[in-house]
């Protein structure tokens, strides 16, 4: 958590802090990131950037706070509208995430490296300090959806689903975390692949 100093600075200044944060970090992860190249983009001292932060590791947990809490109020919004189909409304709800995604590249790519690096302590971390956050995703898309048609109790059929889309993203992220591509270059495979599956399970699990 920043220091109270952090939140009396100019909000040119602390924006301008953030912005940095996220580039850094997006493009060479937290081990890779260098404290020394944020300050030099934002005209500030080392001394000064840690009488905000306690460390780069508080740095970082701000910023990915920041990101992902504008990630998912932006997608709330527009939860509201989605069908009242289970699986329309995760095949919509994944349209709406990839759009992010290519309107916000680098804070998608910050997101998308925070769970992808694995094997690190702060990779650790960040999985105990998100598991609700993801929790609570799913219980969106959940919420309200028509379980008339389910072959199934509504329970399990959900629980099946969560189980699908985690580990389905969690394959994805593996696989475009080591390549070159842009957002919008990965857009049609990812949801090509998640349609087919999605036809697959609700040919399996509704009536």
């Amino acid at each position: 958590m920043p220091a109270k100093l952090f939140f009396e600075l100019n909000p040119d200044k602390r924006t301008k802090i953030v912005e940095a944060g996220i580039e850094e970090f997006s493009n060479y992860g937290y081990e890779g990131a260098s404290t020394n190249r944020i300050v030099h983009k934002c005209e500030i001292s080392k001394g000064s950037l840690f009488k905000y932060f306690a460390n780069k590791e508080d740095l970082y947990f701000y910023i990915l706070d920041s990101v992902s809490a504008e990630f998912i109020g932006d997608l709330e919004k527009k939860t509201c509208a989605l069908p009242p189909d289970l699986f329309q409304r995760v095949m919509e709800y994944a349209a709406l995430e990839f759009q992010w995604y290519m309107e916000n590249p680098l804070k998608a790519k910050l997101i998308v490296r925070a769970f992808a690096e694995s094997g690190t302590e702060i990779y650790q971390k960040t999985i105990k300090r998100y598991g609700t956050k993801e929790l609570t995703i799913y219980n969106t898309l959940t919420q309200s959806a028509d379980s008339l048609h389910f072959r199934w109790d509504k329970e399990k059929t959900i629980a099946v689903l969560k189980w699908f889309l985690k580990g389905f993203n969690t394959d994805f992220i593996e696989n475009i975390s080591d390549k070159n591509r842009s957002f919008a270059q990965l857009h049609d495979e990812y949801m090509r692949s998640l349609t087919l599956y999605m036809e697959m399970l609700k040919k399996g699990l509704t009536e």
